[in-house]
């Protein structure tokens, strides 16, 4: 099943990350695309707000994961940027299946290239419609809409209502 959900800005974003990290456990892997400046680094900050994990969840671009420990028992957040690695086996040399059970694990830019980690995953895409991809800093730093699609892959996400994400925005 296919959700789509409409926020507003940045800041709506990041509530529905929030909200969506309700619907997380330990385990589940978020997959999430979107062009440069749509919004996945910001998504990823709500989750992280919602699994009460510590430290500032920021684009780990160049450091490619980095673990978020949870601060009130809960699972811990794994934030994984895929970008910069082009091959399965550069993939598999983050060891994330080590994690993978005990974390909520987010991968930004893993289209094609984490989806074998687990059967059971949830695909987000993140799309700025208006006005397309950013093209400059000021394009990233505007405000604007986006179009937050989410579809659930395997049995763990069979009976899961997404839906209701899209209803609270």
């Amino acid at each position: 099943m296919t959700t789509t959900v409409h926020v507003a800005d940045a800041e709506a974003t990041r509530e529905l990350g929030r909200r969506l990290a309700g619907l997380l456990r330990a385990g589940d892997l978020v997959l999430l695309s979107g062009g440069l400046g749509a919004g996945k680094t910001t998504l990823t900050q709500g989750i992280g707000t919602g699994l009460d994990v510590r430290g500032q969840v920021a684009s780990p671009t160049f450091i490619i994961a980095r673990v978020h420990p949870a601060l009130s028992g809960g699972p811990d957040l794994v934030h994984v940027d895929a970008y910069r690695l082009s091959s399965l086996d550069e993939v598999d040399a983050l060891d994330l299946d080590t994690s993978l059970e005990d974390s909520v694990t987010v991968v930004e830019w893993g289209e094609g290239k984490v989806e074998a980690l687990a059967a059971d995953r949830l695909e987000v895409e993140v799309r700025r419609p208006r006005g397309g991809a950013a093209t400059s800093m000021d394009d990233l730093a505007a405000p604007a809409p986006r179009e937050v699609v989410l579809r659930g892959v395997g049995e763990r996400w069979a009976g899961v209502d997404l839906a209701s994400l899209a209803e609270a925005g």
